[in-house]
């Protein structure tokens, strides 16, 4: 074994000490990693097993130490490169690490988060996420999947923790060396350091967006008013009449959880939204079921309104969107997915109402466009995030929640390609995965191994899909950075020769093309081939229902294999091919 391997333990004990967790969470971490250790010993890669290229090991800084910033620094590592990571916080997890207080310069979450996307679509490529976690797993599950990753791959002795960074500049050979100066701050004292490249993996979720001057009265409201980040749990607002702004995903979480403490929670929209759900058909995860190869081709190939009629008309299924005051202008594919299971069921127990947007602020009470007036006690405002690198010292211009970025990861206006922003994308689906295959390309890009193509087809390449955006998504601040699951994949994908060759697996391997063209794509379908394969990935992909279904199931009741997914490819096909025929009876009526 090598000594990075033997060194592991010692340095998860050092971590430990230092950043210390309870015992349950401590051994349950740990267990886990046996779980994986001893199902998957052929599958797991070697925690040094390293691809070094024909150049020299070159230093690469990671700014950020979450989910983008943890693949980041593993993918460096597979490389061959010397990497370090600066964290500014005292730990690892980024947005999914709880804390009490939120803290300046830091993603912010509630106590009662639970992911939206289920395990086998978020996991690492190359890290199943142990078959009894859960399929939609808690802050808390994460942070423990977290560090299973950070100790098997030895992450941590590369992190320098409680250190912030306060600028990175080129240099002045920049031109010729690519290189960039890192400037850091740790207890006080400032340290510069010269990189080879760089990697922003800071994310955007920081920088609360707190559109006070759109609410006339807010000024002498007499209660008090938070952004969610500063939410962390429903006791404080136990008996108090809530009203909560905003219809992503936080606010609807947050008003359902309100709604079991608070006397009321109004819940405040301008244009409604439509409300997806967890569970889906046959109680599968609702990713599992729809973020498919297939799939894709349909939505491909079928006209957009079509698709939007029918999964309206899924949802509706489920609760009318109309009777209970959400249902919007556009269609559910015009937007980023709001998922909750509980708010219906809270707004038919009348513990939370549908509002429209705030019109102004009394002393005591709101008054909606509507003209209806409600007292209220507490304002919650669920209005998102804005971003931007104050450290980057005018190397990226942020407009307005815009950054020109060649497939959302590369500036294009740099002498020398050596900067890259991981994970500063918004996807329908999970973002871990995309982040790792960032990374991965672009350090093969840092290394000289890929290319980027010229500057002006680079440009426009953004402005093509900045056109494309706006023209299917409505006008947000958070669809400036929008993108869509599998496509993206694909292209990051083919970028670095990673691309699954569907055809060539249907002669060669039909089980498997089977699985990955009508099963869920999961992330492990881009280490099948090229740079970065992995031996276990195969094995990862037929196995991939049992590890679902092994977290609901007793271990006595598990199925012993995955059902064909033919049966629900073909209700699809028959549901879509019943709303055509209708759209076409009614045109041909009229």
């Amino acid at each position: 074994m090598s000594g990075r391997s033997c060194n592991t333990l010692a340095t998860h004990r050092k971590y430990r000490d230092s950043h210390p967790q309870n015992e349950q969470q401590r051994a349950a971490s740990l267990e886990g990693h046996a779980w994986l250790c001893t199902s998957w010993p052929q599958l797991l890669p070697h925690p040094c097993h390293h691809h070094t290229g024909d150049m020299a090991a070159r230093r690469v800084a990671v700014i950020g130490a979450g989910a983008s910033g943890l693949c980041a620094l593993k993918c460096c590592l597979d490389e061959g490169l010397e990497a370090t990571c600066f964290e500014r916080s005292k730990d690892i997890g980024g947005l999914w690490r709880f804390e009490e207080h939120p803290e300046d310069g830091r993603a912010s979450i509630y106590r009662s988060v639970i992911i939206n996307t289920s395990k086998e679509m978020m996991c690492f490529s190359d890290f199943p996420i142990p078959e009894d976690f859960p399929n939609y797993m808690h802050n808390s599950k994460i942070m423990e999947y977290f560090r299973m990753y950070a100790q098997h791959f030895d992450l941590l002795r590369h992190i320098r923790f409680r250190t912030s960074v306060c600028r990175v500049s080129k240099r002045p050979d920049f031109a010729s060396s690519g290189q960039w100066e890192v400037l850091t701050e740790s207890e006080g004292k400032q340290e510069a350091a010269v990189f080879d490249a760089v990697l922003v993996c800071s994310g955007h979720h920081t920088d609360a967006h707190l559109p006070l001057g759109s609410f006339p009265g807010l000024e002498k409201f007499e209660g008090c008013y938070l952004h969610s980040r500063d939410y962390k749990n429903p006791q404080p607002f136990f008996g108090k009449r809530v009203v909560v702004v905003g219809i992503g995903n936080s606010g609807i979480d947050i008003a359902v959880e309100l709604s079991h403490t608070a006397k009321q929670v109004f819940l405040s929209t301008r244009r409604g939204s439509w409300v997806l759900h967890r569970v889906a058909d046959n109680g599968y995860p609702f990713d599992y079921n729809y973020g498919t190869r297939f799939l894709h081709l349909v939505q491909n190939v079928v006209p957009k309104s079509i698709l939007n009629f029918f999964m309206e008309w899924k949802l509706n299924a489920r609760f009318d969107h109309t009777l209970y005051g959400l249902k919007p202008q556009h269609g559910v594919l015009d937007t980023h997915p709001t998922v909750n299971d509980d708010l219906p069921n809270r707004i038919i127990s009348g513990r939370v109402r549908m509002k429209p947007n705030v019109q102004e602020f009394t002393e005591t009470s709101a008054i909606f466009e509507d003209g209806t007036r409600e007292d209220v006690d507490v304002v919650v405002f669920a209005t998102g995030y804005s971003f931007s690198f104050p450290f980057l010292d005018g190397c990226v211009k942020v407009v307005e929640n815009e950054i020109p970025l060649y497939k959302f990861v590369f500036p294009t206006e740099l002498e020398k390609p050596t900067l890259a922003f991981i994970g500063l994308i918004q996807p329908w689906g999970a973002i871990m995965p995309i982040s790792e295959l960032q990374s991965r390309w672009a350090i093969r890009v840092f290394k000289g191994l890929n290319e980027l193509p010229l500057q002006h087809d680079m440009e426009a390449d953004i402005e093509q899909k900045k056109k494309a955006m706006a023209k299917r998504y409505v006008k947000s601040q958070r669809h400036t950075v929008q993108v869509d699951y599998i496509p993206y994949m694909d292209e990051l994908a083919w970028q670095l020769g990673v691309k699954p060759n569907l055809l060539s697996l249907f002669l060669t391997d039909p089980r498997l093309a089977m699985e990955m063209a009508f099963g869920p794509c999961t992330p492990y379908q881009y280490r099948l081939r090229g740079p970065g394969a992995w031996a276990g990935a195969r094995e990862a992909i037929l196995s991939q229902h049992q590890r679902m279904v092994s977290a609901l199931q007793p271990r006595a009741a598990r199925r012993p294999a995955r059902p064909s997914a033919l049966p629900h490819v073909l209700t699809v096909l028959f549901s879509i091919g019943m709303i055509m025929a209708t759209l076409i009876y009614v045109s041909l009526s009229a």
